[in-house]
C-alpha cells in the first residue's frame, strides 16, 4: 500500500486531537467567533469538541461559517442541476476556479443541502504553509497538491496524487473536487488544463482513458460570482502576463486574497452542476481521436463547453462586454442604473487613464460572455 500521509486529510479518529490542538489558535478562534457571534467562547468550544468526525465539523461548524460569509458579503447563493445527480453516488467534480477557499466551501454547502456526498478537495500546498491553515484544510477534507517540484519529483508526485484520487472515488466511494487548471482563473477566461486530465489518467491501470474516466463519473461544474471582490488584487498579475513580464507574488498575497474573497462583496452567486459525462460520450471522443493526447484535448474542449454553457451571466458581465466592444449588443440584459453602478465600480478600483488596465479589467468580466457566445 502506498503511504499517503504527506498529502491526505485527517481520518475521523484524528479529528478530536486536531480540534483540541488548534481551537484556541488566534485565527481559528476569530473564525469561530465570527461564525457564532452571540455565543460565549466556552459554549463555542463545547460545540467544536462535540465534533467526532470531519462530517461533524463541516456540518456543525463550517456550514454555519459559510452561511455567515454569504449573509455578510453576498446577495445569496443559488444552485441548479444537483437534483439530477444520484444520492449516495461518488463523482469527480471539475469546475472553474475563482476563489481560493470559497469555491469548494460553497460547493460542499450545496452538496450537503442536496443530500449528496460532500467532496474531498485538492489544494496547493503553497496555500497551507502555516500549521493552523494546514490543520484547518485537513479538517475540511482537503488533500495536498505539491507545487514547485523538479520535473522528476513532479512526475512521482502526480502518479501518487492520481492513485490517491482513484482510491478516494472508486474504493472509499468519496466524491472529489478539482479545479480545471492549476491556480485560479484570474482573467475570467475559464479553460481546462490538459495536464489535469493527464494526471488523473495516470492511475487508469489496464483501462483505456475513456473506460477509466467513465468510472470516475466526471461532473463539470460552473461557479459564477456576480462580482469578484479580489478583482483589483488580481490585476498586477494579469497586467504582468499581458506585458510578458515575470510576476512575483508579494508576501502573504494568497492570505490577503483569502480574506478579501471571504469578506468582500460578491453580489449574487450561482453554482450549476452539469450532467455527468457519459461513458458513451467518452468512448465517442476516444474513437474520434488519433491518440491519447488528442483524446485528452477533445475532452478538455468538451468540459470547457459544458462549463461555459452552464455559467450564469449577470448584468456586470454584459455591461463589461458592451463597454469593451463599445457596443450596445446586450443593452437589453441590464438597466441604465446597473450600468452606472458598474462604471462607478470601475472608477473606484482602477486607473481609468491606463488603457491596458481598463481593457484587462473589462475582459475579466466580459470573458464568460465571450466564451458562451463562442459556443454558438
Amino acid at each position: 500500500m502506498t503511504n499517503y500521509d504527506d498529502i491526505r486529510f485527517y481520518d475521523d479518529d484524528e479529528v478530536q486531537d486536531a480540534l483540541r490542538a488548534y481551537v484556541k489558535h488566534p485565527m481559528i478562534k476569530a473564525l469561530l467567533q465570527f461564525t457564532f457571534p452571540d455565543q460565549e467562547f466556552k459554549k463555542i468550544e463545547e460545540k467544536v469538541y462535540a465534533c467526532r468526525s470531519i462530517r461533524d465539523f463541516q456540518t456543525q461548524i463550517i456550514y454555519h461559517t459559510v452561511q455567515k460569509v454569504l449573509q455578510k458579503s453576498s446577495e445569496g447563493l443559488s444552485y441548479s442541476g444537483f437534483d439530477e445527480l444520484e444520492k449516495g453516488e461518488s463523482y469527480l467534480y471539475i469546475s472553474n476556479h475563482r476563489d481560493i477557499v470559497l469555491d469548494t466551501s460553497l460547493l460542499n454547502c450545496v452538496l450537503y443541502e442536496a443530500d449528496l456526498k460532500m467532496t474531498a478537495s485538492a489544494i496547493g500546498d503553497n496555500l497551507v504553509q502555516k500549521p493552523f491553515l494546514l490543520a484547518l484544510s485537513r479538517l475540511n477534507r482537503n488533500f495536498l497538491v505539491r507545487r514547485g517540484l523538479s520535473p522528476r519529483e513532479m512526475l512521482k508526485s502526480s502518479q501518487k496524487l492520481s492513485e490517491y484520487i482513484r482510491k478516494l472515488i472508486l474504493e472509499e466511494k468519496r466524491s472529489v473536487w478539482m479545479a480545471q487548471r492549476e491556480g485560479r482563473t484570474k482573467d475570467g477566461n475559464d479553460h481546462t488544463q490538459q495536464g489535469v486530465l493527464k494526471m488523473l489518467a495516470m492511475a487508469k491501470g489496464d483501462d483505456s482513458v475513456a473506460e477509466y474516466f467513465g468510472k470516475l463519473k466526471i461532473v463539470p461544474v460552473s461557479i459564477s460570482y456576480e462580482f469578484d471582490p479580489t478583482d483589483v488584487l488580481k490585476m498586477p498579475e494579469i497586467l504582468a502576463k499581458r506585458m510578458a513580464k515575470i510576476y512575483i507574488k508579494s508576501a502573504n498575497e494568497d492570505f490577503k486574497s483569502i480574506l478579501k474573497g471571504a469578506l468582500g462583496n460578491k453580489g449574487r452567486i450561482h453554482i450549476t452542476a452539469g450532467k455527468p459525462i457519459s461513458a458513451q460520450k467518452l468512448m465517442e471522443l476516444e474513437e474520434k481521436a488519433g491518440s491519447v493526447n488528442e483524446h485528452l484535448q477533445c475532452l478538455t474542449s468538451y468540459i470547457d463547453a459544458r462549463i461555459h454553457k452552464n455559467y450564469k451571466l449577470y448584468p456586470a458581465n454584459y455591461i463589461a462586454f458592451d463597454l469593451l466592444k463599445n457596443s450596445s449588443l446586450f443593452q437589453d440584459r441590464y438597466t441604465d442604473k446597473e450600468k452606472r453602478q458598474f462604471e462607478r465600480r470601475l472608477l473606484r478600483r482602477i486607473d481609468v487613464k491606463n488603457a491596458l488596465e481598463v481593457n484587462s479589467y473589462l475582459l475579466m468580466y466580459a470573458n464568460p460572455v465571450i466564451n458562451k457566445e463562442a459556443l454558438d
